[in-house]
């Protein structure tokens, strides 16, 4: 709810910031206009210019509480300033009038709205500020300067603190507020992300537990079974629970937890399968060529089964006794996201009359069954020795599930 509600808070803060620059605006326009009439002598177009700006951006501020249409509120202030702006500067002194700077106000009013509005008036004040020098040099000028030279100093001093007033005492002042809450929420998100970093870690943490747990168990129950063919089922179960363990240990300790590389769990899981299976002295070599990816824990998990299973028929059925073997195993990224892993044997092979529907082996029929799982296609290269397997597959993104 909370996340909800951030995108009306957004929009509350900037319907504040124009409401409270509509208002002062309109309130100091229309007494900008009694001085200037009264006080300065000025009675020609600026004073009017004022009051109709003032009283028609008072009625555009309280008209916004009715139509609630923020983007029609301001291009309309917008609009009605420019305008504005634009005459009194040309009959104040043109280019050399201190109310000009008004205009870099809408600028920056158009920024803190979008930076699509911020680009649109900036181009905008650009020409009208080389509009308004061209007719400042011009010898057909057709406005004139309807300041009174007793009352310049005292118009170009209103002008001024106008300007910094608006830029420094509303926009100044509001943009800092949003910022120290920018400030505030990002700290806040930044805390809850640690505390949610710390949260998973934790469960990938306890879930290598409980997996080495089930492993340890499954160790005391083959001690204890009947036979040589339950002991191996048993123990093939361990290496599969260990497969899985080790990705939840290189997420809880690594600073990503959302992806773990590849190549080193490939690695550590290859050499202790070589250790559970044939001991600490083989004459098995390891051939590894997996370059630096990260896979995510819905692809690495189904992904790590698959190569213990193709690693571990290698090492039970392909490569014989103490004899010398090489394992191979090479992924690769090709092309649409796919992903090409090369995994394979110089051991003795099987035959190609066998396949996983035919085969009573579990180990075949999972290879095939996690292909498919990883959205992908797993088939045997029997042009060379041994067993080799080519499995196409793309990582698995999950569907987060709807706030709705």
């Amino acid at each position: 709810m909370q996340e909800e509600n951030k995108p009306n808070d957004r929009l509350k803060s900037k319907a504040r910031l124009v409401q409270r620059v509509n208002y002062f605006t309109s309130v100091f326009s229309i007494l900008l206009s009694c001085i200037c009439l009264f006080a300065l002598d000025i009675t020609e177009v600026i004073p009017f210019v004022f009051l109709g700006f003032g009283t028609l951006n008072l009625m555009n501020a309280i008209l916004y509480h009715y139509h609630k249409n923020l983007t029609l509120t301001y291009n309309i202030v917008s609009v009605m300033t420019l305008a504005g702006a634009t005459i009194i500067t040309l009959y104040s002194g043109g280019i050399n009038s201190p109310f000009i700077f008004v205009l870099a106000l809408i600028v920056v009013a158009g920024y803190v709205t979008t930076k699509a509005y911020g680009s649109l008036y900036l181009n905008l004040n650009l020409l009208i500020i080389v509009l308004i020098y061209s007719q400042s040099i011009s010898e057909f000028s057709f406005v004139t300067n309807v300041i009174p030279d007793k009352s310049k100093d005292i118009f170009a001093l209103l002008s001024v603190l106008f300007s910094v007033y608006l830029l420094g005492g509303v926009f100044g002042k509001n943009l800092l507020h949003a910022h120290h809450n920018l400030y505030k929420t990002k700290n806040a998100l930044e805390g809850k992300i640690n505390e949610k970093e710390t949260l998973l870690k934790e469960v990938h943490h306890r879930v290598k537990n409980n997996l080495q747990t089930v492993s340890s168990l499954l160790s005391l129950q083959s001690r204890n079974a009947p036979d040589d063919a339950t002991k191996d089922l048993l123990k093939n179960s361990q290496n599969r629970v260990i497969s899985m363990a080790m990705v939840h240990e290189m997420l809880y300790m690594r600073e990503d937890i959302s992806k773990i590389g590849y190549k080193s769990y490939v690695q550590e899981l290859a050499e202790y399968l070589v250790r559970s299976i044939k001991g600490t002295s083989s004459n098995i070599t390891l051939d590894i060529d997996i370059p630096d990816v990260k896979l995510n824990i819905d692809t690495a998990v189904p992904l790590g089964l698959l190569i213990n299973e193709a690693v571990t028929n290698a090492l039970k059925y392909g490569i014989a006794d103490d004899s010398q073997g090489h394992i191979f195993i090479k992924l690769r990224k090709g092309e649409n996201d796919e992903y090409l892993l090369n995994i394979g044997d110089t051991g003795i092979g099987y035959s190609e009359t066998i396949n996983h529907k035919t085969t009573k082996s579990l180990g075949l029929k999972l290879i095939h069954n996690l292909a498919r799982q990883l959205r992908g296609s797993v088939a045997r290269d029997i042009t060379r020795k041994g067993t080799h397997y080519i499995v196409k597959f793309k990582e698995i993104h999950p569907q987060l599930p709807s706030l709705a």
